[in-house]
């Protein structure tokens, strides 16, 4: 039996195929149903068991060897009448490879920063109850947010809604877990809004929640400052503006000078120089009564930012539409960017 593989051996060895019939008849030949592969390993199972060792080894060696030069024997390919030869064993087209989407850059970002001094992720779900979306944010029932113009509300059960923010996630997070807590909770939500240019009925945030012993107004600010130096830079300025959010008190609006150098700056600013990135406060007391937190003990402070907004800022976008339209040319010119 090892004579017959030697021989079979070499004639593999100086086969050579002139045509894609003749590298398909090989291999019928030899690793067909019928083929004389398969005749060896069945006449394998007669010999001795003080020869299999031996002929076993050969009979995978004549394998390997009828399939490499299956792999690597050239064909002739019939191109408009002509004979073209086509070598197989050359590497393929390179694959175009996708890239993070700009909302996933941008999101991914803040995330690390905000983790690198010391908050932790936590999500919740998109379909809300009316507690956690409004009434535990401090919001009475005939809060302007709850008009039907604001929020959609599932028909068959006017107590669910689709989220209007990511504060809903704190709400949870709080109910069953006690302070300390540094929590930022990113996600998408949802706004009966027109869509424009500027605006869209779906978007993405950033929340973030603080809650300890001591925590005032300075705190907050020194956070926020340290997060701008580092997806910004160290040489933006910021400034806080007086606002009212009814699940903080007191509350700001958070500027930053983007300036005036271009055209595209004098646009997004609207010829200010200043632009508005995130709302910010110090936790309202009843907030904190709603979750079973001691407010006379514990005090805290809450941010939220719109990644599209930060988006549009560190890539010069003027159209947040652009964002979910998936234009490959668009998103190709991300395909560089990195994750912080």
């Amino acid at each position: 039996m090892q004579e017959l593989i030697k021989k079979y051996k070499t004639e593999v060895l100086s086969f050579k195929a002139n045509s894609e019939k003749e590298t398909e008849s090989f291999r019928i030949k030899y690793l067909g149903k019928n083929g004389i592969l398969n005749k060896l390993f069945n006449d394998f199972k007669n010999i001795e068991p003080s020869e299999k060792k031996e002929i076993g080894l050969l009979i995978n060696e004549l394998k390997n060897l009828i399939v490499s030069k299956i792999n690597t024997s050239q064909s002739i390919k019939t191109t408009n009448s002509n004979n073209v030869f086509f070598d197989y064993t050359l590497p393929e087209k390179p694959k175009e490879i996708g890239a993070l989407h700009p909302l996933s850059i941008v999101e991914n970002k803040i995330i690390n920063i905000f983790k690198l001094i010391g908050f932790n992720l936590e999500t919740g779900p998109e379909i809300e109850d009316d507690w956690h979306n409004f009434s535990a944010l401090n919001m009475p029932e005939d809060h302007p947010a709850r008009d039907m113009q604001d929020t959609f509300f599932i028909q068959k059960n006017p107590d669910l809604l689709l989220r209007t923010h990511t504060s809903s996630v704190q709400i949870r997070f709080m109910e069953t877990n006690s302070p300390p807590i540094r929590i930022i909770s990113p996600g998408r939500v949802f706004r009966n809004e027109d869509v424009s240019a500027r605006s869209h009925c779906l978007f993405h945030q950033i929340e973030g929640l603080a809650i300890d012993e001591n925590i005032n107004f300075s705190d907050l600010k020194l956070i926020i400052q340290e997060f701008v130096n580092r997806l910004f830079g160290e040489n933006k300025k910021i400034r806080f503006r007086p606002s009212f959010f009814p699940f903080t008190e007191p509350s700001a609006e958070v500027d930053i000078y983007w300036g005036l150098k271009t055209e595209t700056d004098k646009k997004i600013t609207k010829g200010t120089g200043w632009l508005e990135i995130m709302g910010c406060g110090m936790v309202d007391p009843n907030v904190l009564e709603n979750v079973k937190i001691d407010s006379t003990k514990y005090s805290g402070f809450a941010f939220g930012m719109g990644i599209e907004r930060i988006a549009m800022l560190l890539y010069q976008i003027d159209d947040i539409r652009l964002f979910y339209e998936n234009d490959i040319r668009f998103l190709k010119q991300f395909q560089s960017s990195h994750i912080m």
